[in-house]
């Protein structure tokens, strides 16, 4: 029967030293201290061995072992090279170099995210709070219509032409300066038509009408409750709908075109197109829609609504 002692510090090297086989022992501090280790047993383990001649000395030897065997089960070395050892052994090292390599992971891919967020908002892809500007449906330019007067208008009007394209009917820049001009392109409509004009101060208004313009011989009213008038003076746009006081809609004369009435005209435009006047009125309860009482015209447009399948 072989020593036990041989037996324990097999098992211990095995323990402690196999992951320090592959270097020698000169290098390799780890064997070093198995060496400590096996000495350290081998002064606390007696020799045993049997060989047959003693009975009482084998029961001596066994009780021995009993003894040692219990307490090297109880055994927790409490000595500062264990811990050296179990710090830089190679499973501590494989442990903390896998824990490294997964903590670069989740930082790499953090940064990569972030990258992406980053190409996207500069790309413009990525960006809740940018606001959008509108698609305007308009077959020509206008002198008048931001992306956000469109926007504005747009869900102003009617539900019949809502999400129809807007064509441009007359402008004073492109058909000259002519109320009778005006009046005959209205004819090309059978729907409301967008007068919109503007001063020389930079203020923008107008009104809905119904088209085609029908010039009266005396001054008649015309027109339904759907008629409204607008301006852009008092900050964001602003809308002026019937109050319903009276009916005095719109009045289309050969020389004249005036849109409310009772108190005074909200808009006013004189035969050439040129000059024009605005005040508070009953009809719509406006107030003045441009800078003065009485302005100077920059551009007159009248815009009627088609779907795109008509053109």
């Amino acid at each position: 029967m072989y020593a036990f002692k041989d037996k324990v510090s097999e098992k211990l090297s095995r323990l402690f030293v196999d992951s320090s086989r592959s270097t020698s022992s000169e290098d390799d501090p780890y064997a070093k201290e198995s060496k400590t280790l096996s000495s350290y047993f081998s002064h606390i383990i007696p020799s045993l061995s049997y060989d047959g001649s003693d009975t009482s000395k084998h029961q001596h030897d066994y009780e021995s072992i009993q003894s040692v065997r219990y307490d090297y089960e109880r055994f927790e070395p409490q000595d500062d090279y264990l811990d050296t050892f179990l710090d830089f052994s190679p499973m501590r090292k494989n442990k903390d170099s896998l824990k490294d390599k997964t903590n670069d992971e989740e930082e790499d891919s953090a940064r990569s995210s972030s990258s992406s967020e980053v190409f996207e908002e500069a790309n413009g892809q990525y960006n809740p709070n940018t606001p959008r500007k509108p698609a305007i449906n308009l077959t020509d330019d206008s002198s008048f219509i931001s992306p956000e007067l469109y926007e504005f208008l747009e869900s102003s009007l009617p539900n019949i032409v809502k999400g129809c394209q807007w064509v441009l009917m007359y402008s004073t820049l492109k058909h000259g300066i002519s109320l009778r001009t005006l009046i005959r392109k209205s004819a090309e409509l059978s729907g409301p038509g967008l007068l919109i004009l503007g001063d020389k101060q930079g203020a923008v208004f107008g009104g809905l009408l119904d088209c085609p313009l029908k010039p009266t011989a005396q001054r008649k009213y015309q027109g339904t409750n759907q008629t409204f008038v607008f301006t852009t003076i008092y900050g964001p746009p602003r809308l002026f709908r019937a109050t319903g006081a009276n009916r005095y809609y719109y009045m289309c004369l050969n020389d004249l075109l005036a849109l409310g009435g009772g108190g005074n005209f909200a808009i006013r435009l004189d035969e050439d197109l040129l000059t024009g006047s605005s005040g508070p009125c009953d009809t719509f309860g406006n107030l003045c829609l441009a800078h003065s009482p009485e302005f100077d015209l920059k551009n007159v447009e009248l815009w009627g609504f088609t779907h795109a399948s008509q053109l």
